[in-house]
């Protein structure tokens, strides 16, 4: 098992930026591929970036253009997500969750924290 924290979130203006973390436990998460989703209200989780065992390799909705960095740290057992040039339709619970495969669906994902809200907004 291992069970996860997210933690970070907050109020930040359009354009602005901030750095989510996920505490993990139980497990080392450097056997884990690890992933950041993310829920706002009244719609499907949907996906936000993904990064390999090793940290070499990433993906995000935004296609590498730096709006959404994922990044980890095996050694204090943690990943984040920057978020960067925020914009109002980033407000979401941003989830993090750990599996056994390099993926951008939620059923490749075995273990979920509870979530911590962005919320864009001037």
């Amino acid at each position: 098992q291992v069970q996860l924290v997210e933690s970070g979130g907050g109020l930040i203006q359009p354009g602005g930026s901030l750095r989510l973390s996920c505490a993990a436990s139980g497990r080392a998460i450097s056997n884990y591929f690890m992933g950041w989703f993310r829920q706002a209200s009244g719609k499907e989780r949907e996906f936000v970036a993904a990064i390999h065992l090793d940290g070499d390799h990433t993906t995000d909705i935004d296609l590498g253009r730096g709006r959404f960095i994922i990044s980890r740290d095996n050694d204090k057992n943690a990943v984040y997500l920057q978020i960067n040039r925020a914009k109002p339709e980033d407000t979401a619970v941003y989830y993090c969750a750990a599996g056994d495969h390099f993926s951008t669906l939620r059923r490749a994902y075995s273990y979920w924290g509870q979530g911590t809200q962005v919320a864009v907004s001037s």
